[in-house]
């Protein structure tokens, strides 16, 4: 497991515009962390490192935000809503769990575990009480 640890956005963002160019298409990343952790901040980051230039915000209310990079999509979910892991197969979150064309970033995956596969990355974010501004980013499932 890889750990990181950010001051800033900007840093969060460089960090993930990079990591977005490390990942082959198909995969699926779980963003794992409470409120205001930095995960919607990653995922800006990492939309721009797929040459996304949308502005890119959290899909809480509609779930699902769909975004063209230059050679792939980024397929933007956020479980925060879900109840039950069946609610996100019952939208058709089966397509975005091999996404050919594309990434999945799925924020507050544990809420639908019962799903995950063994090929997932996971990222683990997390604020330090003590320094208002810095989040700490945990990594598993790829090695960096």
């Amino acid at each position: 497991m890889n750990e990181y640890e950010f001051h800033s956005v900007e840093e969060t963002q460089q960090f993930a515009e990079g990591f977005a160019q490390q990942l082959l298409l198909g995969s699926v990343v779980g963003l794992i962390g409470n409120l205001g952790t930095g995960k919607t901040t990653f995922t800006q980051g990492f939309a721009k490192g797929l040459g996304i230039d949308d502005h890119v915000i959290s899909p809480t209310f509609k779930l699902v935000s769909e975004y063209d990079g230059v050679d792939s999509s980024l397929y933007h979910i956020d479980c925060y809503r879900l109840d039950h892991p069946d609610e996100f197969l019952n939208i058709g979150g089966e397509h975005f769990l091999n996404p050919i064309e594309g990434i999945t970033l799925i924020e507050w995956a544990d809420r639908i575990e019962p799903l995950w596969s063994d090929d997932w990355i996971f990222l683990h974010f997390d604020r330090i009480e003590s320094k208002p501004d810095t989040r700490t980013l945990k990594i598993s499932g790829i090695e960096l």
